[in-house]
């Protein structure tokens, strides 16, 4: 396409500007917003999904600007660690990281504790409990005897 054929184009990312078609408890819409009125009646503009699937977390999790900003600046659906992990919990695949089995291999040769350090919640965006239970696994299945949690809790 010749460069000059493409009109100028502005992205407007509005954190916390949500779209519903009630009004009903929607601040956005009962708010007078003149300028992005006109806006949203004189240009094209499209919606785009924030939460779940649609940027790379389990159904139904809301999302947040760190997980839409990705998406967006990827131009793709970006699959956010909260799922790999899961993923990797769930598929057993987590006792196979090289990572994680080096330090387990540690802890037992000096016959020390493991100290699982982390975020702890069931929020869902930076952490979920079923990965702190996926190391717990972990750590009985490599024969660890002493484990020490020290949980950075979230909101």
């Amino acid at each position: 396409m010749n460069q000059a054929s493409v009109p100028p184009m502005v992205l407007i990312i509005l954190d916390g500007w949500g779209y519903r078609d009630t009004s009903d408890g929607n601040a956005v819409a009962t708010a007078k917003t003149p300028v992005m009125d006109s806006l949203w009646t004189a240009y094209p503009h499209t919606l785009i999904r924030a939460s779940g699937k649609d940027v790379g977390l389990p159904d139904g999790q809301m999302g947040n600007s760190e997980v839409g900003h990705l998406n967006i600046g990827a131009g793709r659906i970006v699959p956010q660690e909260l799922v790999r992990i899961s993923d990797a919990v769930e598929d057993g695949s987590l006792q196979e990281n090289e990572a994680l089995l080096n330090v387990c291999q540690t802890v037992r040769y000096r016959q020390s504790k493991l100290h699982l350090i982390g975020l702890c919640s069931e929020g869902g965006v930076h952490s979920h409990l079923n990965h702190l239970f996926g190391l717990l696994d972990m750590a009985k299945a490599q024969d660890i005897e002493e484990v020490c949690i020290h949980v950075i809790t979230d909101g």
